[in-house]
């Protein structure tokens, strides 16, 4: 399974889902249904904000835990 990583890198910088939304423009909603995994499907574009946001690759916004 492919879990979100959001919620590590968030607390690592002590930000908020708002603080986030807010520097990158990314709807609150999306940021959210990732934070929980709970997102279907996750756009490019908001792939790309992030990692310019977090200064990262895709890699480092999920994990994957092949046991779950």
């Amino acid at each position: 399974m492919i879990n979100s990583n959001i919620a590590v890198l968030l607390a690592e910088r002590k930000l908020k889902m708002s603080d986030l939304a807010k520097a990158t423009g990314i709807n609150r909603g999306t940021i959210q249904r990732m934070y929980h995994d709970e997102a279907a499907r996750i756009e490019i574009e908001v792939m790309n904000k992030m990692c310019e946001f977090f200064e990262c690759t895709p890699g480092d916004l999920f994990i994957y835990s092949p046991d779950e």
